[in-house]
């Protein structure tokens, strides 16, 4: 469902062999329905929990030969470092970059050893969060700044094998499972409730992607052997601000982030600063409305 689903009807719509892993069986027949009533692909179905490297080895192993592995899966909780409980920490760290690590390490030699010596690919969904910090992610934030750490290292182990890494930042994206909390990248309501007021401020002022649209772009950028995909004009300017030693393969793009990281490193500072305004003048009304 959401982007997992986007992608892989980008991929169909171009005559890939689509292959989806996920832990529920219902929405996976769903989805895979969706899919072939759309586009004449072979779509393959797998049920397993990225926590247990066991399950997803096997299902990854009956699927076969893997071109371009999508690691799309992940769960977010919004609140206050302080009063998060480390169960949910936990959680966040398990699925978000552990999941990955399995999904990765399970997937790698089927990779390795295809029979097509052409480039293969591997992407790694992060979020805007994985690029910078946001009041009441930090937990969150973690695990997606984790993933581009994987990404680069991987990227360098694997250049010999002609895998090529990409990450994709795409903001607040809508999907229409939204109350489904046991699926990819949602909120429950409860903890929608738990979202610091703060952090409702901050993101108002980021509308979201449709997750078709982050669908298409993250399939255009597999296929252009990008290693950092942006979602909107904002997320270039993120991507170009925190470059920093990630890999490069566009001498235009490279180009372009020496000559504009100054100036969008400036803008990232008055944007870090509005943000610390917004957080103060906050603090300040919510002591002054205690006191009275």
């Amino acid at each position: 469902m959401g982007i997992g689903l986007a992608i892989a009807k980008q991929a169909a719509s171009e005559g890939a062999r689509i292959s989806l892993l996920a832990r529920s069986v219902d929405q996976l027949q769903k989805a895979k329905e969706s899919i072939c009533q759309a586009y004449e692909v072979e779509v393959s179905i797998f049920s397993a929990d990225v926590r247990d490297y066991d399950a997803v080895e096997r299902a990854i192993n009956e699927a076969g030969s893997i071109d371009v592995l999508v690691v799309n899966h992940g769960v977010y909780y919004v609140e206050e470092f302080e009063t998060q409980g480390l169960d949910v920490m936990k959680t966040m760290i398990d699925v978000n970059l552990m999941g990955s690590f399995n999904v990765i390490k399970a997937a790698l030699p089927l990779m390795k050893d295809r029979k097509d010596k052409g480039p293969a690919s591997i992407a790694l969904m992060s979020s805007m969060a994985g690029q910078a910090g946001i009041y009441g992610f930090a937990a969150y934030s973690a695990t997606k700044f984790g993933l581009r750490g994987l990404a680069e290292a991987l990227q360098q182990e694997l250049l010999v094998n002609n895998i090529h890494l990409s990450i994709i930042f795409p903001p607040v994206t809508e999907t229409s499972g939204i109350e489904q909390v046991e699926f990819i990248s949602v909120l429950t309501f409860e903890a929608r409730e738990r979202m610091p007021e703060i952090t409702k401020i901050i993101l108002e002022s980021s509308p979201g992607m449709k997750a078709e649209e982050v669908g298409k772009i993250t399939i255009q950028g597999i296929k252009s052997g990008s290693f950092s995909i942006p979602c909107r004009l904002d997320g270039r300017a993120v991507a170009i601000a925190t470059a920093g030693l990630s890999p490069q393969t566009s001498f235009l793009m490279a180009s372009i982030e020496v000559v504009f990281a100054g100036l969008f490193r400036f803008v990232a500072l008055l944007l870090q600063w509005r943000g610390y305004e917004i957080i103060e003048k906050y603090n300040y009304s919510h002591k002054k409305q205690q006191v009275e």
